[in-house]
């Protein structure tokens, strides 16, 4: 009896110190790893090649009207405020271009056409002889071309400006009494601007830009087949359009 109770007190005793030399056994939990979103590259954003369109307006023109006698080619004379054929009208427009980006700047070139409504017709008559007539300017396409850089405010949002050169065909049409004579012209000038761009997807933007373009003066001549008279088209004018592009 007391040699089993000795057993039995034994086991105890090196069980318990078994225990005790192994320590407390920490329980095991289960960590969920972390997942962390990659964020877009800024500078793929917006690179590549692009095309769209846009609706806008043309106004703020100005074009004072006059006129001066040709003899021999040259111009003599001027009579003038005859009124101000400053045109205005809305547009449509197409655009084509390609940029690259570094870090936030955006750069590359842009080519675009635009053409409307855009025209304005000032009258006039002379009290003495009981002439009147009158003059209407038109504008028929004006293509630009021009470099657009920008800043990428955030992968979304590109704030940028344009400069280069714009080539207008215009329609001046010179009517007295029942005569009337239309002379078509081309003018070359400067184009600069602002705008700003949002991407609404991976491949689509939209736009809103203001933009001044100046033609300087272009010399016009009407004749009868006897007599020949010249006026000077001042084209300076300012245009706001909207608009999206597509990349591909």
């Amino acid at each position: 009896m007391r040699l089993s109770s000795f057993v039995s007190v034994s086991a105890l005793v090196l069980g318990s110190g078994a225990a005790f030399a192994g320590g407390v056994v920490a329980p095991v939990v289960d960590v969920a790893p972390v997942v962390v979103t990659p964020v877009a590259p800024i500078a793929s954003a917006w690179g590549g090649a692009y095309a769209g369109g846009s609706l806008g307006y043309i106004f703020d023109t100005e074009d004072q009207v006059g006129f001066s006698e040709v003899i021999d080619g040259e111009d003599f004379g001027l009579i003038g405020g005859l009124g101000d054929v400053g045109i205005s009208g809305a547009t449509a427009g197409l655009q084509l271009g390609y940029r690259w980006q570094r870090g936030n700047w955006v750069f590359g070139p842009e080519l675009g056409v635009e053409f409307g409504s855009v025209d304005e017709t000032v009258s006039f008559g002379d009290d003495l002889t009981g002439t009147t007539g009158s003059v209407e300017s038109e504008m028929k396409t004006i293509a630009t071309l021009v470099m657009k850089t920008g800043y990428a405010v955030n992968p979304q949002t590109l704030v940028y400006g344009t400069f280069g050169v714009a080539r207008g065909d215009f329609d001046y049409t010179l009517r007295i009494d029942d005569e009337s004579q239309t002379r078509g012209f081309n003018a070359t000038g400067t184009a600069a601007g602002l705008g700003v761009e949002r991407m609404i997807n991976a491949r689509t933007s939209v736009f809103a830009e203001y933009q001044y373009r100046d033609f300087g003066n272009e010399r016009v001549e009407f004749t009868d087949g006897i007599d020949t008279v010249s006026t000077r088209a001042s084209m300076t004018m300012s245009s706001v359009k909207i608009g999206a592009n597509f990349r591909f």
